[in-house]
């Protein structure tokens, strides 16, 4: 398996849509939203396979402090081969500066992943927020 890495925006909305859909996320059922965020957001990390979206970060920073890793997710056949190792890397080499960088983990048996990758629990805070399904 030959995984190209990129932060150049090269994706479609369908593509978009396809890759969130494959893991079951709630942002995949809205493409037009899902992608204009996509691309606005300030770092956006794709992987691919051939011409095929396997994988994609995204973060939204402050511009010198914080920076918030929002997607994190590789397609179910995928996984377990590095690719969102791969993707985190690249995200933490572009925001080394930063003194902090959050993500949140909404599945627990995730938190142990992220862990591996260097992340740690902050206490036992919650996530709080207003969704508007």
């Amino acid at each position: 398996m030959d995984i190209r890495y990129t932060d150049k925006r090269e994706f479609s909305e369908k593509e978009a849509e396809e890759l969130f859909l494959s893991v079951n996320w709630e942002s995949g059922k809205r493409p037009a939203l899902l992608y204009k965020a996509l691309q606005n957001c300030e770092s956006v990390f794709t992987a691919w396979d051939g011409e095929r979206l396997v994988g994609l970060a995204n973060v939204i920073d402050d511009g010198a402090m914080t920076a918030y890793v929002h997607y994190l997710l590789v397609r179910p056949e995928y996984q377990g081969a590095g690719i969102g190792r791969e993707l985190l890397s690249l995200v933490k080499k572009r925001y080394k500066d930063f003194p902090y960088l959050f993500l949140v983990a909404e599945n627990p048996p995730l938190v142990g992943y992220y862990e591996k990758q260097g992340f740690e629990k902050i206490g036992e805070r919650s996530v709080m927020a207003i969704s508007k399904k």
